[in-house]
């Protein structure tokens, strides 16, 4: 990737993009120019037990430039956005170019996060029932603000209001009106989103899952298969679920293999409407 002259050389730099567009080469000829740490802002490169899979950075690049928040979690821990604001706070002292995926790490940086506490194990185990057997009753129970505010039509947002209420006695609106000032105003970044051709994506997408099991992602997953369990967040790698049902038996690693690439595109699909829709004041960067 060209064209880095028109790209700040003070500023914070924030590269947002879909899977497979090409952020951590951006970032790393960024790091490489002007001395800054590659920040991680994807939700599953955290996690120390997928590195093929997430398509981390390599052991040789990391060794190369420095980079922070990559592979620093265990698979069983619970990280959210608040954990990764709380994280990336302490990079900000030296430059750095922020990149990744997860829109919502980028949405918080640049705007905020409310500090709604930590959900109880058993709050959150009433919300799991409840989301299952009576997700109307969840959407009723919802303070009317919040249930003004939310996607009604979306489970998870759904529950998680419904969590927030049961466990603080506040709506989650209520909650969002207190949200602190933003670690990194946009306006005092170089916030880069990255707009692929749909067809030149699909194709990179495909091709960087032959490398990944060219590479031993395989492997990867089968070290992973004792411990595997589907519900936990690390479980969500784009690729880990086919590849360990190919491991059990259940599908030939053809057919795993597809599902794999399926899903990949599916993702980035979701990344860029995300994008398009939350990130308008972002310069795009349009690609190939």
């Amino acid at each position: 990737m060209s064209g880095l002259a028109d790209i700040s050389r003070e500023a914070p730099v924030l590269i947002a993009g879909p899977t497979a567009s090409g952020k951590s080469a951006l970032a790393m000829e960024l790091a490489a120019r002007d001395g800054r740490v590659i920040v991680n802002a994807d939700a599953l490169q955290v996690y120390a037990c997928w590195r093929l899979l997430t398509a981390r950075p390599s052991v040789a690049e990391e060794a190369a430039l420095p980079h922070a928040l990559y592979g620093h979690v265990g698979r069983d821990e619970a990280y959210s956005v608040g954990h990764w604001l709380r994280e990336v706070r302490a990079c900000l002292e030296q430059p750095v170019v922020i990149v990744g995926g997860t829109g919502l790490y980028f949405l918080a940086l640049t705007e905020g996060l409310a500090e709604v506490p930590e959900i109880p194990p058993q709050v959150r185990a009433e919300g799991d029932a409840l989301r299952v057997g009576d997700l109307a009753a969840m959407v009723a129970a919802l303070d009317a603000d919040t249930a003004a505010r939310i996607d009604l039509a979306n489970p998870a947002r759904v529950q998680r209001a419904w969590e927030v209420l049961r466990a603080t006695g506040r709506g989650l609106a209520a909650w969002q009106a207190d949200t602190p000032a933003p670690l990194v105003p946009r306006e005092t970044a170089e916030a880069l989103v990255l707009r692929p051709d749909v067809g030149w994506l699909n194709d990179r997408i495909d091709r960087r899952f032959d490398l990944m099991l060219a590479a031993g992602a395989l492997e990867e997953a089968r070290a992973e298969l004792p411990h595997w369990q589907e519900n936990r967040p690390s479980a969500r790698a784009i690729g880990a679920p086919e590849l360990i049902a190919h491991l059990r038996g259940e599908m030939p690693l053809d057919a795993a293999t597809a599902a794999a690439k399926l899903a990949s595109r599916q993702y980035a699909k979701r990344q860029r409407t995300w994008f398009r829709n939350r990130m308008r004041d972002w310069t795009p960067r349009l690609l190939p």
